[in-house]
């Protein structure tokens, strides 16, 4: 058994606008485990929000990580790599998806079994239109066409309403709100209520994850559920949002594996509260992974492969809106489609 890695950029299709920043393209880190015939894989798709990056995953992998010797656990090779990846959550996030993509792949069965979960029946994603050129949203709104829900990213300084505006001229299509901490609570207010009206599902983190006082004062009144993500990071946070929130997104790339998640879907539903199921932009291999936790989850946010143009992998699909896994491959469920990439 050894490990690799390597770094690639992903570009994507247009500009990734939310509340505070603005991208072209992101560099994500692959891992793999290769033991014998099986290639398992992960992907870290660090976030400068919570101070990671890849400079600061390879500071790491350069060191190298060592292996147990004649190891057949997943539990052993995992409670073994932990504690070298210095707790970037991130890059947690893609050793353990290759732990676990390794353990099914071992078993040869697909990963949502190895967690008791089916696959028969699985969520619709939304598709994410981000901040940006008002001038480009037809031509978002076309290439969201293979989904029937959109999560449209607000929190701009004064085109929050025009966004709205222009989206509910062209389709009807349910919508998520997705603020990225960027308003007030006197806009928050306003914004609520408004988009009651303009058949939206929920609001999600409206404000700073440092300001619960506000994101409870706005639950008590909000006609529109509130949804955690910047507050949202572990299942050690989950007690303290209860009275502020009605649910909470997970990301693998935050709580940092398979493990924590479903600590988080456990403990969610011992509260009460919804479960959102989301990513970064990545690539098929991180959003196929946290595919196979959608079964468990009530709303789900895996779009980021959609929105990038040069995917290296084939993975989890998109039939009538609803995530479809490939149920008879072993693991993840992934396939190379890219030559430049035929020896990862």
């Amino acid at each position: 058994m050894e490990i690799k890695f390597c770094k690639n950029r992903i570009n994507l299709i247009h500009s990734f606008g939310i509340s505070r920043s603005s991208n072209d393209y992101y560099d994500i880190i692959y891992i793999y485990i290769l033991d014998g015939d099986i290639i398992a894989r992960g992907e870290a798709a660090p976030s400068k929000r919570y101070n990671e990056s890849v400079e600061l995953i390879l500071s790491v992998l350069n060191k190298g990580l060592t292996i147990p010797e004649n190891c057949n656990s997943r539990d052993h090779l995992w409670n073994f790599l932990k504690p070298q990846l210095k707790g970037i959550s991130s890059l947690e996030a893609a050793v353990n998806m290759a732990v676990w993509d390794w353990g099914a792949q071992k078993e040869k069965v697909p990963l949502f079994n190895m967690f008791g979960f089916k696959d028969e029946i699985l969520p619709k994603t939304s598709y994410t239109i981000a901040i940006g050129n008002l001038n480009e949203l037809d031509e978002r709104l076309e290439e969201s066409e293979q989904c029937s829900i959109l999560k449209v990213k607000l929190g701009t300084p004064d085109n929050d309403k025009e966004i709205i505006r222009i989206i509910r001229k062209k389709t009807d299509k349910l919508i998520r709100i997705d603020a990225n901490e960027g308003w007030d609570y006197e806009m928050a207010k306003n914004m609520a209520f408004w988009l009651a009206d303009m058949n939206v599902e929920f609001i999600e983190q409206p404000f700073s994850a440092l300001n619960l006082k506000d994101t409870k004062r706005l639950k008590s009144i909000s006609p529109l559920p509130l949804i955690a993500d910047e507050n949202s990071i572990s299942s050690n946070d989950l007690n303290g949002l209860v009275d502020c929130f009605d649910g909470i997104n997970i990301k693998l790339m935050k709580c940092g594996s398979f493990d924590e998640a479903l600590k988080m879907i456990d403990l969610a539903k011992k509260l009460e509260l919804k479960i959102m199921l989301g990513c970064m932009v990545e690539s098929s291999v991180g959003i196929t992974a946290a595919a196979h936790l959608s079964s468990a989850c009530d709303f789900i946010d895996l779009d980021g492969n959609l929105l990038i143009k040069d995917d290296p992998y084939n993975g989890v699909k998109i039939e009538d809106g609803h995530l479809k896994l490939q149920s008879l491959k072993a693991g993840l469920g992934l396939n190379l489609k890219q030559k430049k990439f035929e020896l990862l």
